[in-house]
């Protein structure tokens, strides 16, 4: 099996309406496609990631579930975005309200990142690769 990239991640929101607003208005992904589902009485937002096919499909659904929400646990640890420049992109993060930790280095790659979360506590990270 030769598998290409990742198409697609899925992630459901504990209040749909913010977390359009942030992954849409907050970090800029352009809509492809939103459905609402009445038999499931659910949302399905489809995201597209800059200018690759790559793509979050942003689901709600009625009183979800919570999940565990430890760096540790099993499941999604985080989900990254590859960033052009780090300082400008953490300055824009922050001038819209939303907290982000230092930016640290990675010891293996020279890599520069940085954590933030979504409106469910989801962890983001931003990469700047060293090149």
């Amino acid at each position: 099996m030769e598998l290409e990239q990742i198409h697609h991640v899925a992630i459901i929101s504990s209040n749909y309406e913010r977390s359009k607003h942030f992954y849409v208005d907050l970090l800029g992904l352009t809509v492809i496609h939103e459905t609402y589902r009445a038999e499931r009485d659910s949302y399905k937002l489809d995201l597209r990631i800059g200018k690759t096919e790559q793509q979050i499909e942003l689901f709600s659904f009625p009183n979800p579930p919570l999940r565990v929400n430890q760096p540790e646990a099993r499941g999604l640890r985080h989900l990254a975005f590859v960033v052009p420049n780090m300082e400008q992109s953490v300055k824009e993060l922050e001038s819209k309200g939303i907290a982000v930790e230092p930016v640290r280095i990675d010891p293996i790659t020279g890599d520069q990142y940085t954590f933030f979360a979504d409106p469910d506590g989801l962890p983001l990270e931003l990469v700047k690769h060293a090149k």
